[in-house]
Protein backbone atom coordinates (compact mmCIF):
# COMPACT_ATOMS: atom_id res chain seq x y z
CA UNK A 1 0.00 0.00 0.00
CA UNK A 2 2.87 2.35 0.75
CA UNK A 3 3.78 2.31 -2.97
CA UNK A 4 0.52 4.05 -3.86
CA UNK A 5 1.14 7.74 -4.58
CA UNK A 6 1.02 9.82 -1.36
CA UNK A 7 -0.65 7.00 0.60
CA UNK A 8 -1.84 7.91 4.13
CA UNK A 9 -3.56 5.57 6.57
CA UNK A 10 -6.00 7.75 8.54
CA UNK A 11 -7.29 4.99 10.82
CA UNK A 12 -8.27 1.32 10.63
CA UNK A 13 -11.16 2.09 8.28
CA UNK A 14 -10.02 5.06 6.18
CA UNK A 15 -6.98 5.43 3.95
CA UNK A 16 -6.22 8.07 1.33
CA UNK A 17 -3.88 8.47 -1.62
CA UNK A 18 -3.23 9.94 -5.01
CA UNK A 19 -4.35 8.05 -8.11
CA UNK A 20 -3.82 4.29 -7.78
CA UNK A 21 -2.93 2.15 -10.79
CA UNK A 22 -5.16 -0.69 -11.96
CA UNK A 23 -2.85 -3.17 -10.21
CA UNK A 24 -2.90 -1.16 -6.98
CA UNK A 25 -6.69 -1.40 -6.84
CA UNK A 26 -6.20 -5.16 -6.38
CA UNK A 27 -3.98 -4.36 -3.35
CA UNK A 28 -6.71 -2.08 -2.03
CA UNK A 29 -9.23 -4.91 -2.40
CA UNK A 30 -6.79 -7.32 -0.72
CA UNK A 31 -6.70 -4.96 2.28
CA UNK A 32 -10.48 -5.47 2.56
CA UNK A 33 -11.56 -2.00 1.48
CA UNK A 34 -15.24 -2.03 0.57
CA UNK A 35 -15.69 1.44 -0.89
CA UNK A 36 -13.58 3.65 -3.16
CA UNK A 37 -14.33 7.36 -3.34
CA UNK A 38 -12.64 9.29 -6.16
CA UNK A 39 -12.49 13.09 -5.81
CA UNK A 40 -10.45 13.74 -8.99
CA UNK A 41 -11.85 14.87 -12.28
CA UNK A 42 -11.96 12.16 -14.93
CA UNK A 43 -9.85 14.49 -17.08
CA UNK A 44 -6.93 14.52 -14.59
CA UNK A 45 -3.62 13.74 -16.30
CA UNK A 46 -3.11 10.55 -14.27
CA UNK A 47 -6.77 9.44 -14.25
CA UNK A 48 -7.38 5.73 -14.74
CA UNK A 49 -9.63 5.02 -17.71
CA UNK A 50 -12.73 3.06 -16.71
CA UNK A 51 -11.84 3.28 -13.02
CA UNK A 52 -15.46 2.66 -12.08
CA UNK A 53 -15.39 -0.65 -13.97
CA UNK A 54 -12.02 -1.67 -12.51
CA UNK A 55 -13.23 -1.04 -8.96
CA UNK A 56 -16.67 -2.61 -9.30
CA UNK A 57 -15.27 -5.72 -11.03
CA UNK A 58 -13.13 -6.20 -7.91
CA UNK A 59 -16.32 -6.19 -5.84
CA UNK A 60 -15.92 -2.76 -4.27
CA UNK A 61 -18.42 0.10 -4.39
CA UNK A 62 -17.25 3.05 -6.50
CA UNK A 63 -18.33 6.64 -5.85
CA UNK A 64 -17.12 9.60 -7.90
CA UNK A 65 -17.38 13.16 -6.60
CA UNK A 66 -15.54 15.21 -9.25
CA UNK A 67 -14.02 18.17 -7.39
CA UNK A 68 -12.65 21.02 -9.50
CA UNK A 69 -9.17 21.59 -8.11
CA UNK A 70 -9.29 25.31 -8.94
CA UNK A 71 -12.79 25.86 -7.52
CA UNK A 72 -13.65 23.41 -4.73
CA UNK A 73 -17.22 23.78 -3.54
CA UNK A 74 -18.76 23.49 -0.10
CA UNK A 75 -21.41 21.23 -1.63
CA UNK A 76 -18.68 18.75 -2.68
CA UNK A 77 -17.25 18.75 0.84
CA UNK A 78 -20.70 18.30 2.36
CA UNK A 79 -21.46 15.35 0.07
CA UNK A 80 -18.13 13.78 1.02
CA UNK A 81 -18.68 14.25 4.77
CA UNK A 82 -22.19 12.82 4.59
CA UNK A 83 -20.88 9.78 2.70
CA UNK A 84 -18.16 9.13 5.26
CA UNK A 85 -20.75 9.36 8.02
CA UNK A 86 -23.03 6.95 6.14
CA UNK A 87 -20.17 4.49 5.67
CA UNK A 88 -19.04 4.63 9.30
CA UNK A 89 -17.52 1.27 10.28
CA UNK A 90 -16.80 0.25 6.69
CA UNK A 91 -13.36 0.32 5.08
CA UNK A 92 -13.19 3.33 2.76
CA UNK A 93 -10.34 4.22 0.40
CA UNK A 94 -10.44 7.85 -0.77
CA UNK A 95 -8.27 9.21 -3.56
CA UNK A 96 -7.83 12.03 -6.02
CA UNK A 97 -5.00 12.79 -8.44
CA UNK A 98 -2.30 13.51 -5.82
CA UNK A 99 -4.13 13.29 -2.44
CA UNK A 100 -4.44 17.06 -2.13
CA UNK A 101 -8.22 17.38 -2.51
CA UNK A 102 -8.67 14.38 -0.24
CA UNK A 103 -6.38 15.80 2.43
CA UNK A 104 -8.40 19.01 2.60
CA UNK A 105 -11.67 17.05 2.83
CA UNK A 106 -10.26 14.66 5.45
CA UNK A 107 -9.14 17.71 7.42
CA UNK A 108 -12.80 18.84 7.44
CA UNK A 109 -13.84 15.33 8.50
CA UNK A 110 -11.43 15.48 11.44
CA UNK A 111 -12.51 19.02 12.31
CA UNK A 112 -16.30 18.68 12.06
CA UNK A 113 -17.15 15.01 12.43
CA UNK A 114 -14.45 13.41 14.56
CA UNK A 115 -13.70 16.61 16.52
CA UNK A 116 -10.01 15.74 16.39
CA UNK A 117 -7.73 18.20 18.16
CA UNK A 118 -5.72 20.14 15.56
CA UNK A 119 -2.37 18.88 16.96
CA UNK A 120 -3.51 15.30 16.30
CA UNK A 121 -4.22 15.78 12.58
CA UNK A 122 -1.52 14.58 10.15
CA UNK A 123 -0.79 17.59 7.97
CA UNK A 124 2.43 16.25 6.42
CA UNK A 125 0.96 16.35 2.91
CA UNK A 126 0.97 20.14 3.19
CA UNK A 127 4.77 20.05 3.09
CA UNK A 128 4.48 19.48 -0.67
CA UNK A 129 1.19 21.29 -1.35
CA UNK A 130 0.36 24.82 -0.29
CA UNK A 131 -3.41 25.24 -0.59
CA UNK A 132 -4.49 28.34 -2.49
CA UNK A 133 -7.08 30.79 -1.16
CA UNK A 134 -10.02 28.72 -2.46
CA UNK A 135 -8.82 25.65 -0.56
CA UNK A 136 -7.91 27.68 2.53
CA UNK A 137 -11.40 29.19 2.62
CA UNK A 138 -12.97 25.75 2.23
CA UNK A 139 -10.85 24.36 5.06
CA UNK A 140 -11.83 27.30 7.28
CA UNK A 141 -15.52 26.61 6.73
CA UNK A 142 -17.68 26.09 9.78
CA UNK A 143 -20.09 23.30 10.62
CA UNK A 144 -22.90 25.75 9.79
CA UNK A 145 -21.30 26.67 6.43
CA UNK A 146 -21.40 23.00 5.49
CA UNK A 147 -25.00 22.71 6.74
CA UNK A 148 -24.25 19.47 8.57
CA UNK A 149 -26.55 20.10 11.52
Amino acid sequence: MNNILNYIKINENISTAGQPTKEQFQLIKDENFEIVINLALSSATNALENEDKVVTELGMTYIHIPVDFEKPKLSDAKQFLLLLQAFYGKKVFVHCAKNYRVTAFIYLYHKHILNTHFDNIDLSIFEEWSPNKNWQNLMKSSFQDLDLA
